[in-house]
């Protein structure tokens, strides 16, 4: 009916209809799709992670991998506390020349020990970071489409704006969309390691 219509008008009335039609259908499709209509839109990158299904699984795991490291920690503090309670037992029974080995070799194994849990709680840190870019690049498509469908030309980090009206927020629409496309991810990352 709108083309018939369209087709009737001529010059500058049929310019102005179809001018008209843009502006007012196109904010509404955008509103349809649950998408605030602004030029500017803004989004918490940090919620999004955090509140996607991807980022609450990775978080779980990181989360279950250090309680892990915390309860192997606490096991080898509990050892190496028996070892230097045993080995001060043995000093008063010793020489230095004989005690300064075994004391020596004592120090060596704790240092080691705390550079090995060093090393698996940086390797954790690292797994957290990796799994944020990987997330950013997996949703990327996902924004595009979102910052089209929205009709902006800009998605800006919310918690560098100073103040805006919750209305341009797209963050809840990403996260739900994200979801629905990449959904916890478990399945991207085991695709990627094969």
């Amino acid at each position: 009916m709108l083309t018939r219509i369209l087709n009737k008008l001529q010059g500058p009335t049929r310019a102005l209809s179809v001018f008209l039609t843009i502006v007012f259908v196109t904010p509404a499709i955008a509103q349809q799709l649950g998408v605030p209509q602004s030029g500017v839109v803004t989004l918490s990158s940090e919620r999004l992670f955090s509140d996607s299904a991807f980022g609450q699984r990775v978080l779980r795991e990181i989360e279950a991998e250090g309680v892990l490291l915390g309860q192997e920690n606490e096991r080898i503090v509990a050892e190496l506390s028996q070892e230097e309670k045993n080995l001060t037992n043995k000093r008063a029974t010793m020489t230095t020349d004989e005690f300064r080995p075994l004391a020596d070799a004592f120090d060596k194994k704790v240092q080691s020990h705390r550079e090995g849990q060093r090393a698996k709680l940086d390797a954790l840190a690292r797994r957290s970071e990796e799994a944020r870019q990987t997330f950013f690049e997996l949703v990327q498509p996902v924004l595009i489409d979102l910052l089209r469908d929205s009709g902006a030309s800009i998605i800006i980090e919310r918690s560098s704006v100073f103040l805006s009206s919750d209305r341009t927020d797209i963050t809840d629409a990403a996260i739900a969309r994200i979801d629905a496309v990449i959904g916890d991810g478990s399945s991207i990352e085991n695709e990627a390691s094969e």
